[in-house]
């Protein structure tokens, strides 16, 4: 039974002083009912996230008391995308007829703070400096450059891309389009990486109504069906956030495993997809997600991103609403922020960064730690 998107919300990531994440999430919830043209009591289960903000299973509080199943979702940067999965195999099953995915967040200023323990690791593992994600994500790239020959500037490339399109997205926090030269100076963090080639912690929340898609034309005109949802959690010998070494023989990470188990679902291929979301944590994230997805072979980047196959009028648009780098990670709300922006594109309703040529195929992909991955495949 394929699932349908009927509707959708989101309230603007960034910062929102004096309202609260569970706010924002049911400002999210609220604007998807309404564009399905549905109440709250018409919903029969809903599972959301957030990390910082409190149980999402709070907002029957905000929303009303209608006794419905609500079930929180933790599962670290896939927390939106677990939420979105959750909803599909429950209408899927043929349990329920329709429901909500909703995430939100309001994380403190500053770097993400973490706890070893609670990934499984001592404490000795924050104690002597590797709890640092910015360390780790250089670490990769590095690495990852001197193997496949990719170099800085593709990294800036991803940066000026990717604030560009923010600056055409009214719900993104970074609406400023940085030049090359600012993101290739900007302050030196981790080498490789710099300061622009980073997202932050931000505030925001998403949510979308789903539906089985038998009733989906009953509610609207525009339904985005879900093909495939896949979550996938690292193999022994992947190089992921809080890995305590590097195995002899290196495993294929988890994104690779989620993407083609999605490919596989949906019957198609990376060549059909014309709209894409990848997990740009860092510049070289969003690098190295164009080849595990399988998009292009490892280091043909370079040239993806000189010749503008990435742009919102290219070969294939990536992160067409700015991504993380431009709307920050609120964690429980990250993932559901890309569906939302690929749905967006499908319907025809992206505005200024409207992909050309009605797109018909979509795709999303969320990676976080301590090593997991998250794909969709979107169409209409």
């Amino acid at each position: 039974m394929d699932v349908a998107i009927i509707g959708l919300g989101i309230h603007p990531f960034g910062r929102t002083d004096g309202v609260t994440g569970l706010e924002q999430g049911a400002y999210a919830a609220r604007k998807a009912l309404e564009d399905a043209g549905l109440d709250w009591s018409d919903m029969q289960f809903a599972y959301g996230g957030s990390a910082a903000a409190g149980n999402a299973d709070a907002l029957v509080s905000k929303l009303g008391l209608t006794g419905l199943q609500f079930i929180n979702v933790a599962n670290g940067c896939a927390t939106g995308g677990s939420a979105l999965q959750s909803a599909y195999m429950a209408i899927q099953s043929g349990m329920f007829d329709v429901g909500m995915a909703v995430g939100f967040d309001k994380h403190p200023r500053g770097a993400f703070t973490v706890n070893p323990e609670a990934s499984g690791l001592g404490k000795w593992y924050g104690d002597i400096g590797m709890a640092l994600t910015p360390q780790f994500f250089s670490m990769k790239i590095q690495r990852y450059m001197h193997d496949f020959g990719v170099t800085n500037d593709a990294l800036v490339r991803v940066a000026v891309k990717n604030y560009r399109n923010g600056e055409l997205n009214p719900n993104a926090w970074r609406k400023k389009a940085f030049t090359y030269e600012e993101v290739a100076t900007s302050d030196m963090v981790c080498d490789p990486l710099r300061k622009y080639m980073f997202c932050s912690p931000a505030e925001g929340g998403c949510a979308m109504i789903l539906c089985s898609a038998e009733k989906a034309r009953q509610f609207t005109r525009k339904p985005v069906f879900l093909k495939a949802v896949s979550v996938k959690t690292r193999n022994f010998g992947s190089f992921e956030v809080f890995t305590q070494a590097q195995a002899l023989n290196r495993a294929d990470s988890p994104t690779v495993r989620a993407s083609k188990a999605a490919f596989e679902f949906a019957g198609i291929g990376p060549e059909d997809i014309q709209v894409a979301q990848l997990q740009d944590t860092e510049s070289g994230a969003e690098i190295m997600h164009m080849s595990e997805n399988g998009f292009c072979k490892d280091g043909e980047q370079e040239k993806w991103l000189k010749e503008g196959y990435t742009e919102i009028n290219g070969k294939l648009p990536v992160n067409t609403d700015g991504g993380c780098l431009a709307n920050g990670e609120p964690i429980g709300a990250s993932g559901l922020r890309q569906v939302h922006e690929v749905a967006l594109q499908l319907r025809g309703d992206a505005g200024k960064r409207q992909v050309p040529n009605n797109p018909k195929t979509g795709y999303t992909h969320v990676y976080g730690a301590p090593g997991l991955s998250g794909v969709t495949i979107l169409s209409r």
